[in-house]
């Protein structure tokens, strides 16, 4: 079996790279997160009590 060249493999490994990539990008945008993004929310003015140590706060 005659080895390949050089100019082949590269561009073998550029292609398989490429789709590599395409898959990827065209899975992520078939089924896009369902999540919502996290947003804050404003508290009242009981959830922000002044001199409070910020462990307070902790879970």
């Amino acid at each position: 079996m005659k080895p390949l060249s050089d100019r082949v493999v590269i561009v073998a490994l550029i292609a398989a790279v490429g789709i590599c990539f395409a898959l990827a990008f065209w899975t992520v945008r078939l089924n896009p997160s369902g999540e919502p993004p996290l947003q804050w929310r404003q508290g009242g003015p009981s959830a922000l009590l002044p001199g409070a140590p910020a462990a307070a706060f902790l879970p």
